[in-house]
């Protein structure tokens, strides 16, 4: 498999979350009214909040298990589950079974999201990593695009059910394209399943400043991401009555972020990873500051254009940090990538979704609860960074130069806990 073709089905691999949450929100109106839900009632967002909870607790289990076993046993068993949760969903009786059957399927995603980011830090590091994740969240990218347009058009032919059969048949597809993906993680670099290893490579994670400092400045930041996605069709049209043309408006949204992403990797080029990071994250939170302005000045309920001025600023810079967040947080896991991966993946969403169902829980009619959470997360996510930034030198670069001691010093510490 060539790199564009490892990109391109990595990215449709990551996508599948996105299709699962987005392809959703035209049919949350749909949803209420079959299950005798009040016109407003904001329950439905449980149904985003529910996949992420799954896709951060599925995390912890499934990254140990790909570090063992290799990554397309976890990818294929990953898929299976994902298309099981979705099948589940589409006959749900209940809101109730069907945010079981979102948890079920949640898991499964968990699985194809560690084998993700696992597989891409097997083949790079550092600046590379961060252009790849860049150029792969730019395809990924499409699916949020015309996720909300596609889902339209499957409620004019069938019922908010027929939706997650969709699902079904995009994870079985994918599953038949993943037969062409070379395992990346060689036997010989597997970690044994004994608790005295898997100990060893989670200390190994959790016990470096200059990880965690990153990963709990995503989680930060994930949280208000979780929110607007959550909250995103409720706002278009509990305020600006413009749920018909919703689809249009998250589509044309997303361009911004897709055009960001788009462009970091030359960013990441001219700049380094580290300076780009410090460039955006920066600009995230004066993004989030103009956003307050906008809301605060109009009464939280600013005229729609301006709601748009103020919104994707701040997607842009969300596109900005993420990937190089991601990226560099992952700079000295090489040798556990698939742990490293499940538990930053676990802390930032589970962390992140909490976050976004306590702002969901505020709106109170207006954006303004919304924009104060961007300002405080953004200034969270800032703080944090820098903590990690001020061991830079010492946890990330010497890493890069010296992977051999990296592997070595993993190895001993091994060693001590079995």
């Amino acid at each position: 498999m060539g790199r564009r073709e490892f990109i391109g089905l990595i990215s449709m691999l990551m996508a599948l979350t996105a299709l699962a949450i987005d392809m959703m929100l035209p049919a949350f109106g749909d949803v209420r009214a079959d299950f005798g839900l009040a016109a407003d009632s904001n329950a439905v967002a449980l149904i985003v909040t529910v996949f992420f909870v799954g896709i951060g607790f599925g995390q912890l289990g499934w990254g140990p298990l790909t570090d063992a076993l290799g990554r397309k046993r976890i990818l294929w068993l990953g898929l299976a589950i994902y298309i099981v949760g979705a099948l589940g969903g589409a006959f749900a009786p209940s809101l109730e079974i069907l945010l079981a059957w979102r948890f079920v399927a949640g898991i499964g995603a968990a699985g194809v999201r560690v084998v993700t980011f696992g597989s891409i830090r097997d083949r790079y590091r550092g600046d590379e990593m961060a252009k790849t994740l860049s150029y792969i969240m730019a395809i990924f990218l499409l699916v949020p695009m015309i996720a909300p347009s596609l889902g339209s058009l499957v409620l004019l032919v069938g019922s908010w059910r027929w939706v997650f059969a969709f699902f079904a048949v995009a994870g079985t597809l994918l599953a038949a394209w993943s037969l062409r993906l070379p395992e990346s993680l060689p036997p010989k670099q597997r970690i044994p399943l004994r608790a005295g290893r898997l100990l060893a490579a989670a200390k190994w994670v959790v016990g470096s400043r200059f990880t965690m400092g990153l990963t709990l400045a995503q989680t930060a930041i994930f949280g208000f991401f979780a929110s607007y996605l959550a909250s995103t069709q409720l706002i278009v049209d509990d305020i600006y009555g413009l749920a018909e043309w919703f689809p249009l408006i998250f589509g044309g949204s997303s361009l911004a972020y897709g055009a960001a992403t788009l462009v970091n990797p030359r960013l990441i080029d001219r700049f380094g990873l580290r300076r780009m990071l410090r460039y955006a994250i920066v600009g995230y939170a004066l993004a989030s500051a103009l956003f307050v302005a906008i809301a605060l000045g109009s009464g939280g309920q600013p005229p729609f254009w301006l709601y748009l001025l103020g919104i994707v600023p701040i997607l842009t810079a969300h596109a900005l940090t993420m990937p190089n967040l991601r990226s560099a947080a992952m700079m000295p896991m090489g040798r556990v990538a698939g742990t490293a991966a499940a538990l930053i993946g676990a802390m930032t969403t589970l962390g992140g979704a909490t976050l976004g169902a306590v702002v969901d829980a505020l709106y109170d009619g207006s954006i303004t609860p919304f924009a104060l959470s961007a300002l405080a997360v953004s200034l969270v996510a800032l703080v944090l960074a820098r903590w990690s930034d001020a061991v830079w030198d010492r946890d990330a670069e010497r890493q890069l130069s010296a992977p051999d001691e990296q592997a070595r010093v993993a190895d001993a510490a091994s060693t001590d806990v079995a």
